[in-house]
């Protein structure tokens, strides 16, 4: 398998397929890199190297008790990006690993990043505050906490019919889908799944949305339940300096997956802008 060690020891998990303009996908919690499927088949045939990697904790990398933070989560694609000398390469994010990737591209992307797209993304801030108080309240992420900590399996599959927008009235319900996720979650390790949930609730992406250079796709489903466009996307967007916004009625939180050749296309248009 292809892994890297980082500093302190962690091995970072990671499938780099084809030549041509790299593509970094960035997964969401508490998921791991196939959950691109949809995207690196489909850009691999459209003549990309796409590159995906498991977070620290997350699916085929080390399960440390260390490290579960937007920090040492963008230090650990630096590195990445480093040992696979990745230059002029689009990172594409999803929820949070769109904070992930805006906290990369703002300290260490410089000279190699062309352009980001954030994905159903958890920036600017999630977590209600003082400066942010049409937030969700800390309650709700405490009850992720909790299900996640003390009955993960079945909080879990219960998550994926909000995540996917299976609880609306006539969504047609792929139980493939649902089991996918599970078992990609299921794949990571409780500690990693827990301590996430505070550095994508709680962690403020402003300043990093508000240094960045490069472009920017913002592309965020109107029916997302578990990132609420209204307190996301729309803020986001409106924080960059060169950003475009792309917003869904009706689409879910797993848009990129249930509706991924409309996704697919959209990205490859911004790619190639």
């Amino acid at each position: 398998m292809n892994k890297i060690t980082v500093k302190d020891g962690t091995e970072i998990y990671y499938k780099d397929w084809g030549k041509g303009q790299p593509l970094f996908f960035h997964h969401g919690w508490p998921l791991c890199g196939d959950d691109w499927d949809g995207q690196m088949i489909f850009f691999l045939e459209q003549g990309f190297r796409v590159i995906a990697h498991d977070r620290r904790g997350h699916g085929r990398s080390s399960q440390t008790a260390v490290g579960h933070d937007m920090d040492t989560y963008a230090a650990d694609v630096a590195e990445l990006t480093q040992a696979l000398d990745l230059k002029n390469a689009i990172h594409i994010g999803h929820s949070t690993g769109g904070g992930e990737v805006i906290r990369y591209v703002a300290k260490h992307g410089k000279g190699r990043v062309a352009k980001a797209v954030l994905i159903s993304a958890v920036t600017p801030i999630m977590v209600q505050t003082k400066n942010n108080p049409d937030g969700i309240p800390l309650s709700v992420f405490d009850e992720i906490r909790e299900g996640t900590a003390l009955h993960r399996a079945q909080y879990f599959q219960d998550f994926t019919l909000p995540f996917f927008g299976y609880n609306r009235e006539g969504a047609k319900i792929s139980q493939g889908i649902r089991d996918n996720w599970w078992r990609q979650g299921m794949m990571g390790a409780i500690k990693a799944h827990v301590d996430c949930i505070k550095a994508f609730s709680e962690t403020d992406f402003t300043e990093d949305l508000k240094s960045v250079d490069v472009p920017v796709l913002v592309m965020h489903g109107e029916d997302d339940q578990i990132v609420p466009f209204p307190i996301t996307g729309a803020k986001a967007i409106k924080l960059l300096k060169n950003g475009k916004l792309i917003s869904y009625p009706g689409f879910p939180h797993g848009m990129p997956t249930t509706e991924a050749a409309t996704i697919n296309k959209d990205l490859l248009a911004f790619i190639k802008s």
